[in-house]
């Protein structure tokens, strides 16, 4: 059971990702669905992990008490790379100024968010196989 979510996520977040370097070639034209396409992939293999870690909490409430939680469920299993965790705040600090707010963003914003999704995705998918995570 575990594993279909881990997939149904992890499905998810690369959907997501995929997207975002579709729309990558435009960031001119595209740039807040490429920002958001990131942290949206950010926060789905977030949750990958999450539940193939064990955790049961995956919600949208709050995203950064996400973080917060994965950061735990990785030195409970004393794995020590958590630069992609940290990375995974910063985009979820970001998240709100994309979607919510009418200010304007520039194009090197949105080119730092999808270069720190990137990041962060190749994070997520060698932590998932490190960690031998069911359904990776």
């Amino acid at each position: 059971m575990i594993a279909v979510q881990v997939q149904c996520y992890l499905n998810r977040a690369r959907d997501f990702r995929n997207g975002m370097q579709f729309l990558q070639s435009d960031l001119g034209e595209y740039k807040y669905s490429s920002a958001l396409l990131g942290i949206h992939g950010a926060i789905s293999y977030c949750d990958a992990l999450r539940i193939g870690l064990g955790s049961w909490k995956v919600s949208s409430n709050d995203h950064r008490n996400a973080a917060v939680e994965l950061k735990s469920l990785l030195a409970a299993r004393k794995f020590e790379k958590q630069q992609g965790a940290n990375r995974l705040e910063k985009l979820l600090g970001k998240k709100s100024r994309i979607a919510y707010t009418s200010e304007a963003v520039r194009e090197v914003e949105v080119e730092e968010i999808v270069k720190q999704a990137e990041r962060f995705a190749d994070w997520a998918e060698e932590t998932g196989r490190a960690l031998e995570i069911e359904g990776w």
